[in-house]
């Protein structure tokens, strides 16, 4: 038996990266796995792409409507919700003299309202089932240590670390544990947008010398998701390859 058999996971920013790295692993490992993502046919050609049941749906994690309504398919497709993992995410990089407000207010909504509703809709629909669960965030090692141009971002991502905390001790009396994973540099297509020389000098600046790859993200994710981090809560992991370590 897998590690998540008999389980279903709900992926938000699911169709591609370090999302869909995770429905794979999930997938493989025995869980019924529903990708939401912006893009409807995105979510549903990812979903077909997995080894288990799986399901796409259409999802903005801004839009309260939306985010009630990826539970509902979740739970009419497969009857529960065990596992959220609150991935989606954007950038909109510029240095702070030429971030526009518009800019700063689509990277805080997407990664902290998003990530917010999600932790919202989803304790309460944990805490109705009454068998515990797990809510993963996806923050970053920007909001650790910020990255020029990032205002709007490690802002995001640095909140992102102290919702986890606050969600974790209000859902641990109903054993449903809520952990945070801090990526640094993967190889994504979020990344290789990057200009060359800024990506090589953040490989240089990486211990193990090189960029992650979006599984090594999964694998830690699933690691949060299964019974193996049965007493971990409010933790963040970082998976950085040792960078501002």
């Amino acid at each position: 038996m897998g590690l998540l058999e008999g389980r279903v996971a709900l992926i938000t920013g699911g169709a591609q990266g370090i999302g869909l790295a995770i429905a794979q692993r999930f997938s493989d490992e025995g869980a019924q796995v529903v990708i939401a993502d912006m893009r409807e046919d995105a979510a549903v050609e990812a979903a077909g792409t997995l080894s288990g049941e799986a399901t796409g749906v259409r999802a903005n994690v801004t839009d309260p409507e939306d985010v009630t309504g990826m539970f509902e398919h979740a739970i009419e497709a497969f009857g529960r919700v065990d596992v959220l993992v609150n991935n989606a995410g954007i950038t909109r990089d510029a240095s702070l003299k030429n971030m526009t407000l518009e800019e700063f207010e689509q990277v805080i909504d997407v990664h902290l309202k998003g990530t917010w509703l999600g932790l919202k809709e989803g304790l309460a629909r944990m805490k109705a089932q009454g068998e515990g669960g797990s809510m993963i965030n996806m923050s970053s090692i920007s909001g650790k240590v910020g990255n020029f141009g990032q205002s709007n971002y490690a802002a995001a991502k640095a909140g992102i670390v102290g919702m986890t905390k606050s969600v974790a001790r209000e859902a641990a009396r109903a054993n449903i544990r809520v952990n945070a994973i801090q990526p640094g540099l993967i190889a994504t297509e979020m990344t290789a947008a990057m200009p060359k020389e800024a990506y090589e000098a953040a490989e240089k600046a990486i211990p193990l010398g090189r960029a992650g790859q979006p599984d090594e993200i999964a694998k830690v994710a699933l690691f949060l998701a299964s019974d193996l981090s049965s007493y971990c809560t409010g933790i963040t992991i970082e998976v950085a390859g040792g960078r501002h370590m």
